[in-house]
């Protein structure tokens, strides 16, 4: 330090307490990316208009390359990761009754509060009113469509349905793999675990310690890949922002607010949820789970921050594994509780900026819908839009309307995703609740910057 020029003394100084305040709080480094991809984004944007456009998608394009890179790395083991994890949490658990009981549960939770988080949307939209802030002369080629046969008849596609549940049985496992389809995959690994059950165990011995090595190297690869998320959350929220733009923002500002409002009293009913059935204090809770819900946040992908969520439940919340290692996976796939808000919401907004007057009959169906529509969805950005298009088809409302709400459906898909990630941990506290299940020693919240734990 004495070598150094006295006016860099005190720079060195600040950098020196500002490395220790961050060493180990991933949460703290992805915060601090998360607002200096924001400042970045304006920066480079359309709205201050300092770089041109052809320049702003070269320097975007290079500095969303990490989060890229995080996301490629992550959805690269992912599906090894959920087969793994499923089939050792069943096998782990020698009692079939038990089993039974956490899917009933989990599932009674999961549809439940979908339902109720698709009313939360509705009620919210119905007294904010969001659609009457816009001009509807913006849309008025597209004129509003007739309730379809699928409304009136109550519901979509009955004659369809037992060919859609006979295609959710995977007939190419290794197919399902390779296209993603996780809830397959989930389907197939239940099977698999289910069958390690009734043999023998010295003849499930062998494949149980081989998907236990499987395991454990994909969490080895997932911790390489946390090395990159601050400069993935920089990279990718900085692009975002950039070719977005904070106009493009004000003229949906109460539609966002409306969605963002309901984003909030979602995850507060979670919250108190989470104090009810969790052994611990609310804010040892919120402790835990924060790093995961801003990754959840960034990513705008439940499947992305699957290995991550693992992680959480069992090593910091004391979940027990064969809780766990089950109902993350099947969570992250058909628990879309963030998603059905915000379809019940953009369904009355633009039901609003169309004239369309939607019965009590609509709104059933909106909801039965988002709970229905969860199932087998993909875990993965944009995800909502389709199954908002299928919604608006249902009701009548022009499919030209969700050119209107495109533009901000980015950022919310970002919190959406977030809410949807603490469900799948609520859900694991739940179930381990009502099943009676003793909860593991979960960490101490660490108060000190300290190294890495565990994975990083």
């Amino acid at each position: 330090m004495r070598s150094l020029p006295l006016f860099l003394q005190p720079v060195v100084q600040l950098t020196e307490q500002f490395d220790k305040l961050i060493e180990g709080r991933l949460w703290l480094k992805v915060l601090i990316a998360l607002f200096l991809g924001v400042v970045f984004g304006v920066l480079l944007g359309p709205d201050l208009g300092w770089v041109s456009s052809s320049t702003v998608k070269v320097i975007t394009a290079w500095l969303a390359l990490p989060g890229q890179l995080f996301l490629a790395i992550i959805q690269m083991i992912v599906v090894p990761l959920v087969l793994a994890s499923v089939v050792r949490g069943l096998a782990a658990s020698n009692n079939p009754d038990a089993l039974k009981k956490n899917g009933v549960i989990a599932l009674l939770f999961i549809f439940g509060s979908t339902a109720v988080a698709a009313a939360i949307g509705i009620v919210l939209a119905l007294n904010i009113q969001p659609g009457s802030y816009i001009d509807a002369g913006i849309l008025a080629d597209a004129k509003a469509a007739p309730l379809t046969s699928a409304v009136a008849s109550g519901f979509p596609g009955l004659a369809e349905l037992p060919e859609k549940v006979s295609a959710l049985v995977p007939k190419n496992p290794l197919a399902s793999m390779a296209s993603g389809e996780m809830l397959q995959v989930i389907l197939f690994a239940a099977v698999l675990g289910a069958a390690l059950l009734s043999i023998p165990a010295k003849q499930s011995k062998p494949l149980f310690d081989l998907l236990g090595a499987l395991q454990e190297v994909s969490l080895r690869i997932v911790s390489w890949a946390m090395i990159l998320a601050p400069l993935a959350v920089f990279g990718l929220i900085t692009k975002l922002v950039a070719n977005l733009g904070i106009e493009v923002l004000g003229g949906m500002l109460i539609y966002v607010g409306t969605v963002v409002l309901g984003i909030i009293l979602v995850g507060i009913l979670y919250f108190v949820v989470a104090k009810l059935t969790w052994h611990g204090a609310l804010k040892d809770f919120v402790a835990h789970t924060r790093e995961l819900l801003l990754l959840a946040f960034s990513t705008s992908s439940s499947a992305a921050v699957m290995p991550i969520t693992l992680d959480v439940t069992e090593n910091k919340l004391g979940i027990k594994p064969d809780i766990a290692r089950f109902l993350v996976p099947l969570g992250a796939t058909i628990n879309m509780t963030g998603t059905a808000m915000y379809q019940g919401v953009a369904t009355v907004f633009l039901a609003q900026v169309f004239g369309v007057d939607l019965s009590l009959t609509s709104y059933l169906f909106i909801v039965t819908m988002a709970v229905a529509a969860s199932i087998g969805s993909p875990a993965t950005p944009g995800a909502g839009i389709i199954i908002l298009s299928m919604v608006l088809e249902g009701v009548g409302i022009p499919a030209a309307g969700i050119a209107l709400i495109l533009g901000v459906d980015r950022i919310l898909d970002m919190c959406r995703t977030a809410v949807n990630v603490l469900g799948d941990v609520v859900s694991c506290t739940t179930v381990q609740y009502f099943t009676g299940g003793k909860q593991e020693t979960a960490l101490p919240v660490v108060t000190e910057p300290a190294p890495p734990k565990t994975w990083y």
